[in-house]
């Protein structure tokens, strides 16, 4: 993959003309009232970039997807995907939700759940019933879910219903896979499954990838860049350039500090926001970040 040049804080990156981005941000900023989730965001992401994004609950990192999905209007500055203003429902973008309850999708088999990621948005031509079938077919072969294909969802274990979204995400052939926040309440081979097969599609495909996480640590090995929310700012850079205590304690306006243990990477001494529970805080008008 091609050397991906690196952007911090207030610098704008120079892309070159044979890796255009396939997002990019200028001068963003993401408020809810007066609470100001993130500002000055300038960010290219190009293709086949392992992009994650991490920070404290209520930083913005939904919200950030959201924007990307055409979901969330930007406060100020301009934002661009695939040379166009985001906007829903585009067949170049997958997406890879949060977990929730199933409620009444449980019933729903897993071919069912990828067959929606190809024609149940509405747009565009239609296939045929037979290519649906075929197309639905190889996408499961190529998580690995083809051996519970008609299994419905509410039967499966979480790591199995992961392998499904992503299938799901993965149906149209996107261009940009966004992943949010992909390994809740997964053990540590469900983990390390589902992050190969995100690794594994944007190598085999170029498709830019931008992975919302609370825990950096499965995913270390694998991202180009991080991008960390906090405090209303906001640091990107390779791994070695931010999880850095100068770094965080900058951002943070406080003293944080980094330890990296056998190659894991642990924040402590950090205010309470850091180290806090993985679970989303409500914003002001209800939504989540």
């Amino acid at each position: 993959m091609a050397h991906v040049p690196q952007a911090r804080q207030g610098r704008t990156e120079t892309c070159p003309a044979d890796t255009a981005a396939v997002i990019s941000l200028r001068g963003a900023a993401l408020s809810y009232g007066e609470r100001v989730l993130w500002h000055g965001l300038d960010l290219d992401v190009r293709p086949g970039e392992f992009l994650a994004v991490l920070g404290p609950n209520g930083s913005g990192k939904t919200s950030f997807v959201r924007a990307l999905l055409g979901q969330r209007p930007l406060s100020a500055g301009t934002l661009t995907v695939l040379g166009r203003p985001a906007r829903r429902g585009s067949r170049d973008i997958g997406y890879v939700p949060q977990q929730a309850a199933l409620s009444a999708h449980a019933m729903l088999r897993a071919r069912d759940l990828v067959r929606f990621g190809i024609d149940g948005h509405g747009f565009g031509p239609r296939l045929r019933a037979g290519a649906v079938r075929r197309r639905v077919d190889e996408v499961l072969r190529s998580v690995g879910a083809a051996a519970f294909a008609d299994v419905p969802l509410g039967l499966l274990s979480g790591g199995e219903r992961q392998r499904v979204r992503i299938g799901q995400a993965l149906a149209t052939d996107p261009r940009i896979l966004l992943c949010d926040e992909p390994l809740l309440s997964l053990d540590l081979n469900h983990q390390r499954a589902v992050t190969e097969l995100v690794d594994a599609r944007r190598r085999s495909h170029d498709t830019a990838v931008v992975f919302v996480t609370h825990e950096i640590n499965p995913v270390l090995g694998l991202v180009d860049r991080v991008l960390y929310l906090a405090h209303g700012g906001y640091r990107v850079g390779t791994p070695e350039e931010v999880l850095t205590s100068e770094s965080l304690s900058e951002l943070y306006g406080t003293q944080v500090d980094v330890v990296r243990v056998r190659g894991r990477v642990m924040v402590v001494g950090a205010p309470d926001e850091v180290a806090a529970p993985p679970h989303h805080a409500e914003l002001p008008d209800g939504v989540r970040s």
